[in-house]
């Protein structure tokens, strides 16, 4: 079991993909990989018909904007509820805890 606690993002997003954007509903988490030393983020993407059309279930470069930030990310193909897999290495497209002073105190 791992004590570090995981990054991540809830809601709104804009996922760009060739020329078109999609206003996309996104699930986000990440985690530093201290054996490579990369930061690994991944997550799923709600549901979107026009996405599906335009994707058709293929692998495919994506910008992924929050309103914390922008990153090219990677989507894979969709689980069967038709909700695309997201995922990026180095900076994400949300906020990230970069100082061991913003961490709570646990347990006493």
């Amino acid at each position: 079991m791992s004590d570090h606690a995981e990054d991540g993002y809830s809601g709104a997003a804009t996922l760009v993909v060739g020329e078109r954007e999609f206003a996309v509903t996104v699930e986000l988490r990440g985690h530093f990989q201290p054996i490579d030393g990369y930061y690994r983020w991944y997550g799923r993407i709600a549901a979107d018909r026009e996405l599906s059309a335009q994707v058709g279930g293929r692998k495919t470069t994506a910008v992924l904007r929050t309103p914390q930030g922008a990153a090219t990310g990677e989507l894979s193909d969709p689980d069967p509820w038709d909700r695309y897999r997201i995922t990026g290495s180095s900076t994400p497209p949300f906020m990230v805890q970069t100082s061991l002073d913003d961490l709570e105190p646990t347990g006493a």
